[in-house]
């Protein structure tokens, strides 16, 4: 049996005039502003941010001052100890972003403050929000105070130590801390911080994540070479542990070592932006394992070639002569190098902490990225806060310690495992609970001992001299 298919007519029917008004009416009623991330970033067309824009977006918020800090916790904890302590804080950051990406996805929230606020209502998220502030202000303020003191030159224990732009040009009045980090943030921070997008700081990530690397590499040529004529020694591999009070001082390098990973509050802002969200856990593991070689290198190379001599900011250990050809030259290739480093890095940490000072202030208001008053007054206030302060606050140690042993432990390991174990959807397994215990138990026991024993070394400090 046949079946005869009916033939298509050549040219369809023409829809009637009344067809044609039900359509315009319908167009009519469409918005005229869709309600698409294409809209929010001024209707420019956005497919997506790739894999690798990720990496280095998330690589850059974490590579960001406290490398600098590592060689100095190195020489706290002994090579062996030290080591040790990058691996464990870097296992701990992937699984307490796990953590977070569970419940996200569980949520369906597209930010670290909606996860908290989903667990603990409203309360949750002002808290998140403004732990964000405060470690990223304070961040931001070291990386400042770390370019002052490569350009500007600093003083430590009554030594000073020459910046560049005094070893090129002797003390001028305009390569004072002061001038040099105001035309800084004039003429890179603040435009640098005008970005609505932060998938728009690839490029710059990925030569901030170069630049990190130029510093790693030329250590370490410095350090073979050193090697090679027999002028370096093999630095301690344990700590020195001569009473009750070292075994203390140990836990004051934890909160450095945090805050050098933690960059919790910029992953759901990289996911959103993901051409395939589904990456973000590869992501997540790309970055902290080429961060975590990177600083494992760094300390390791800093503290060979420094010793007990390794000061707080070991760029400015960078200043002599290492007895090693073309030293002035790679003194200043290393600290010009990571200078840079650090001004490509502040859009990326920038970016988060604007948000969630918006959220904290116009919570009801439209999205930040529409209201370019808001958008720019809030630039310009956090820009000003952040310059100033790094003009009142002396060592990156202080603004390590206070940052890092609150608000970069609630970020990266509290906050997270309080989440696991709230469960308000009934997700967590027995093996989630166990390690959010862990981790806060472990986290407010390091941050307090760590914020007694900076106290007790502040107290002493002052008192000392009294009794001379």
């Amino acid at each position: 049996m046949t079946i005869k298919q009916q033939k298509k007519p050549k040219n369809p029917p023409r829809k009637s005039k009344k067809d044609a008004v039900s359509v315009s009416i319908i167009n009519e009623k469409t918005p005229l502003l869709m309600p698409n991330k294409n809209n929010s970033f001024n209707h420019q067309e956005f497919n997506g941010a790739s894999f690798t824009g990720a990496v280095f977006n998330l690589s850059t918020t974490i590579i960001g001052a406290g490398i600098m800090a590592l060689p100095a916790a190195m020489k706290v904890l002994g090579l062996g100890l030290g080591i040790a302590a990058i691996v464990f804080v870097g296992v701990l950051t992937e699984l307490s972003i796990a953590i977070l990406l569970k419940y996200s996805k569980s949520s369906g929230a597209g930010s670290y403050g909606g996860v908290m606020g989903g667990a603990f209502g409203g309360v949750g998220k002002i808290v998140l929000q403004v732990c964000v502030v405060i470690n990223n202000i304070g961040m931001l303020i070291v990386y400042m105070i770390i370019i002052g003191d490569v350009l500007s030159g600093s003083t430590a224990s009554g030594i000073h130590h020459a910046g560049v732009l005094e070893g090129w040009f002797g003390e001028r009045w305009w390569n004072g801390r002061f001038f040099v980090v105001l035309v800084t943030t004039l003429g890179v921070f603040t435009p640098l911080a005008c970005f609505k997008r932060i998938d728009s700081l690839r490029h710059t990530s990925a030569l901030a994540v170069f630049l990190a690397f130029v510093f790693l590499f030329i250590t370490a040529g410095i350090c073979v070479f050193k090697s090679f004529q027999g002028t370096i020694a093999m630095p301690r591999f344990f700590p020195n542990i001569a009473d009750m009070n070292s075994i203390w001082s140990l836990f004051t390098v934890v909160p450095v070592i945090v805050t050098a990973f933690v960059c919790h509050f910029n992953v759901h802002n990289i996911e959103n932006e993901l051409e395939d969200p589904s990456t973000i856990k590869s992501v997540v593991r790309a970055s902290l394992a080429l961060c975590s070689i990177t600083y494992i290198m760094t300390s390791f190379f800093g503290f060979l070639l420094f010793g007990d001599s390794t000061l707080d900011d070991v760029l400015s250990n960078f200043d002599k002569n290492l007895g090693i050809p073309f030293s002035s030259q790679l003194n200043d290739a290393v600290r010009v190098s990571y200078a840079l480093h650090l001004m490509l890095v502040f859009p990326v940490l920038f970016y988060p902490l604007r948000l969630n000072l918006d959220g904290l202030l116009f919570p009801s208001s439209v999205p930040l990225v529409d209201d370019n008053v808001r958008f720019g007054l809030l630039t310009i206030g956090l820009v000003s806060v952040v310059f100033l302060g790094a003009n009142f606050i002396p060592s990156i140690w202080d603004a390590f310690q206070f940052t890092g042993a609150t608000s970069a432990v609630c970020l990266g390991f509290i906050f997270p495992a309080l989440i696991a174990l709230r469960d308000a959807h009934g997700i967590s397994s027995r093996k989630d609970k166990i390690l959010a215990v862990f981790m806060v138990g472990l986290a407010v026991f390091a941050s307090l001992v760590a914020i007694y024993s900076d106290a007790y070394a502040i107290f002493k400090k002052n008192a000392s001299p009294s009794r001379e």
